[in-house]
């Protein structure tokens, strides 16, 4: 039998999540409608395999070759903090939303399932905003139909900082088919630090008494020790950057609050560089209304990229060296950089095209290694595991 794991990958992207697994997985069926995702997922990996319809219009009879592994980073837009949190919407013809295009696939993965050729495996990524929105009803839902199509299933919460210097943390929901017996060593009795956050703790406290009977504490092991790269590994910090005039840099100070003029003088008070991101943020004003503030935050990591909309919220630079202060846009090959993608990685040409794929990603790393700490294992063992024959009917 091939060694070589097998997968598809729904709402691909870019494909961060097949850079993140790597040349030990083999892709099936790739698919994703974004027009400007279609081009870059094609412009890095090819069209082999590609499907550029709508999730809604694909039918499990189309996947014909059995898979390990279902990869699903959903749209994040409805369950994000930032977003219009208008959740997941409900299954069955339910309120329609961007993030509700997990019920097609999950529509798909039943249909496998009612066949008896659904992959061992499901990895569900997204927000961590998914845990809380709605209440929590749409994280209980997800569960809940990952249950009745025979998976048990946990969660884990990783922040991309354990990698790359990019605070961006996501929770991935593992499901494993029921028929595979747990195999030892890859769950706790108990959740875990880093991995299992108080927020993920109430989700799953919220689970129904059926629901939970099928909950798994998955265990990643021991945090990384080091990041590969710092951000002084990223920055351009020399003159030849594209740094903003003396007057633009001087505009984005006066819009500063108290509170962040003290933590940029605090920052002048230190040997540099100081390297800091630097958001515009609409702040309410206490009578009425908003006013745009810059604001500012030091530290070994930058916050977490998003995807633009507008001007306001696309990411600067700002470097303290002394009295001097510097600003900037963050520039896409260093985002891509700061998402852990290779030198070789296409971006488009322009700015915010570059920057709406990049903040709309998950980092490769991450994917790396909940795939070696888990997904290979649990790949390993549904293979070897007796009981689980649904490979070799798939095969005939």
């Amino acid at each position: 039998m091939e060694r070589r794991f097998k997968y598809y990958e729904f709402f691909a992207g870019t494909g961060m999540a097949r850079a993140g697994l790597g040349p030990g997985w083999r892709c099936l069926f790739a698919n994703d409608c974004d027009e400007l995702k279609v081009l870059a997922y094609r412009d890095n990996w090819g069209a082999e395999h590609f499907d550029a319809r709508d999730v809604a219009l694909v039918r499990a009879a189309e996947l014909s070759e059995f898979a390990d592994l279902a990869w699903a980073s959903f749209p994040c837009q409805d369950v994000s903090q930032a977003g219009a949190k208008a959740g997941v919407g409900g299954s069955g013809g339910g309120p329609v939303t961007r993030s509700g295009a997990i019920w097609p696939f999950l529509e798909i993965i039943g249909d496998l399932a009612d066949a008896g050729r659904h992959p061992y495996m499901i990895a569900l990524e997204n927000v961590v905003g998914l845990l809380s929105s709605n209440g929590g009803a749409d994280f209980r839902a997800i569960c809940s139909a990952l249950g009745s199509m025979g998976y048990c299933y946990g969660a884990v919460v990783v922040d991309a900082m354990h990698f790359v210097p990019q605070s961006r943390p996501r929770v991935f929901i593992i499901a494993l088919r029921r028929d595979v017996q747990l195999p030892p060593g890859l769950h706790g009795d108990l959740p875990a630090e880093p991995w299992h956050t108080q927020t993920l703790i109430r989700a799953r406290a919220g689970l129904s008494q059926e629901d939970s009977a099928h909950w798994v504490w998955w265990n990643l092991g021991d945090a990384p020790e080091a990041r590969e790269m710092e951000l002084a590994d990223i920055i351009d910090v020399s003159d030849n950057a594209n740094w903003d005039t003396e007057e633009a840099t001087d505009r984005l100070i006066g819009m500063m609050s108290d509170m962040q003029l003290q933590r940029l003088n605090n920052a002048k008070a230190q040997e540099g560089p100081i390297i800091g991101s630097l958001y515009l943020r609409m702040r309410p004003t206490g009578k009425s209304g908003n006013v745009q503030r810059a604001e500012i935050a030091f530290g070994q990591a930058l916050g977490c990229l998003r995807t633009p909309k507008g001007g306001a919220s696309r990411p600067r630079i700002v470097m303290v060296k002394g009295k001097r202060v510097r600003t900037r846009l963050l520039s896409a090959r260093e985002a891509a950089t700061l998402m852990g993608l290779a030198p070789s990685f296409v971006l488009p040409r322009t700015y915010n095209e570059a920057f709406r794929l990049i903040g709309d990603g998950v980092v490769p790393q991450v994917v790396r290694f909940v795939a070696s700490r888990l997904l290979e294992p649990l790949a390993l063992h549904a293979r070897a595991n007796a009981g689980c024959a649904a490979e070799k009917k798939a095969l005939g």
